[in-house]
C-alpha cells in the first residue's frame, strides 16, 4: 500500500486548509485510515481516524469541532478538513493505513502498517 499526502501549506490563524491522502496498491487489505501530525521538537500524535467501512470516527480532543475527516471509497482517498487553525496546529501531517486493529487502538501509531511521506501545514500568528 502506498500513501501520498498533499494539500499542506501556509495559512493564517483562524483560516482553513484541507489535506488529502491518496491510497494505492492493496488498499483492500486495510481497514482504517488515520491522520497523525508531528510538530517541531515534539513526538508524532494522533489527529483523526476513519474506517473504510462502517465504524467509528475518532478525533483527538485538541481538534474536535475544528477538524473533519472524510473518505471517498471509490477514489481511495481520505481528506482532513481543518478549520479555525491555530499556530499550535503547525506540524507535518502524515496519513497512515491500518490493516486491522481494535477501535480503541487506532489512536496509536502501532496500529498502522503503512505511512505516507507527510505534508507540512504552517499556521502563522
Amino acid at each position: 500500500v502506498q500513501l501520498q499526502a498533499s494539500g499542506g501549506g501556509l495559512v493564517q490563524t483562524g483560516g482553513s486548509l484541507r489535506v488529502s491522502c491518496a491510497a494505492s496498491g492493496r488498499t483492500f487489505s486495510t481497514s482504517t485510515m488515520g491522520w497523525f501530525r508531528q510538530a517541531p521538537g515534539k513526538e508524532r500524535e494522533f489527529v483523526a481516524s476513519i474506517p473504510w467501512g462502517i465504524g467509528t470516527i475518532h478525533y483527538a480532543d485538541s481538534v474536535k469541532g475544528r477538524f473533519t475527516i472524510s473518505k471517498d471509497n471509490a477514489k481511495n482517498t481520505v481528506d482532513l478538513q481543518m478549520n479555525s487553525l491555530q499556530p499550535e496546529d503547525t506540524a507535518v501531517y502524515f496519513c497512515a493505513a491500518s490493516r486491522g486493529y481494535s477501535a480503541t487502538d487506532v489512536v496509536n501509531e502501532y496500529a498502522y502498517d503503512y505511512w505516507g511521506q507527510g505534508t507540512l501545514v504552517t499556521v502563522s500568528s
